[in-house]
């Protein structure tokens, strides 16, 4: 089965909750497009502008395609103008299981020779609750290949549960594992979610990566409850992925295309007399914020390389 986001983009629609994913906390705005990509679609698709749920549904459903479908020219311009590619799954679990190895101090962990371990073994009984509340971020995320492996990045098919290979598959198995109380296991699921974060310059990317992690939760509910996830639980889940999976030019700190405003800011003659330039009034924009869910409070994010 091959994957096709537009269908999990018509279903967030029918759900109402089309519009929650697109949200950007630190603006209040929805995330924008930053990319050339869509000029072509009108004025509205300009790399300024706001992705709204009106843009890329109703007769104008089939507009975000996940690289697979995309065509091969733009796969080569977007590699020209930002730097993007793709990375090959085998390459993400190579990866993910070094950072696994290094963490357990042991290899092998999750998967071997391209097939999942047996049950995970921790050397005390308390530690997978630590390793489920680690916090991992994945840079320049694009549709979030490490975090998640709903699908094939290469060819767009769909990877069973067990065969996924992802950051937050990787914590999702180990609640599986470890979790038998349904009530429990959504506790520790949402937790998964809070302890997995990302960033992406290009919207829709951004918004792929977004329903990507969304629809792992709907996966995996079935797989384990063999229920649909509520409404409310979609909510809750959504507005978690909206703090931790945001939009950010990485070089700046702040959304694409803008300058951030000063933490200390100069006065000059025009601040006392109220007056705001040309410039500050155009592209003057607040550092991105993420939120630490174990403090219960949103904090700028370049304050964590401070400090570090």
């Amino acid at each position: 089965m091959v994957i096709n986001i537009q269908d999990d983009i018509l279903k967030l629609q029918s759900l109402g909750l089309l519009g929650r994913i697109l949200q950007d906390k630190t603006t209040k705005k929805n995330i924008m497009w930053a990319t050339d990509a869509y000029g072509d679609l009108g004025s509205e698709y300009f790399r300024d502008k706001e992705i709204k749920a009106e843009f890329i549904s109703g007769k104008n459903a089939g507009v975000i395609k996940t690289r697979a479908r995309k065509a091969m020219e733009q796969q080569s311009d977007r590699t020209k103008a930002h730097g993007e590619v793709f990375t090959p799954m085998w390459v993400c679990n190579m990866m993910n299981n070094h950072i696994d190895e290094v963490w357990f101090g042991r290899p092998d962990v999750f998967n071997k020779d391209n097939e999942p371990t047996e049950h995970i073994e921790f050397k005390k009984p308390a530690d997978w609750k630590k390793y489920v509340d680690s916090r991992r971020l994945e840079i320049t995320c694009g549709e979030a290949p490490y975090l998640v492996s709903r699908y094939d990045v290469e060819t767009g098919e769909y990877i069973p549960i067990p065969y996924r290979i992802g950051i937050l598959d990787r914590k999702l198995r180990v609640v599986n594992e470890n979790v038998e109380d349904e009530i429990e296991w959504i506790k520790w699921v949402i937790r998964a979610y809070q302890a997995t974060y990302g960033y992406e310059f290009q919207g829709d990317n951004l918004l792929i990566a977004r329903v990507n992690l969304l629809m792992t939760f709907d996966d995996n509910i079935q797989e384990r409850w063999k229920r649909k996830a509520s409404l409310e639980e979609l909510k809750k889940l959504i507005n978690i992925i909206d703090w931790n999976i945001w939009q950010m030019d990485g070089l700046t700190g702040t959304i694409p295309y803008c300058k951030a405003q000063e933490e200390n800011h100069q006065m000059t003659i025009f601040d006392i007399l109220g007056i705001e330039t040309e410039t500050e009034n155009e592209d003057r924009q607040p550092l991105c914020r993420i939120y630490d869910w174990r403090a219960g409070d949103s904090l700028v994010f370049n304050s964590l390389n401070r400090n570090s």
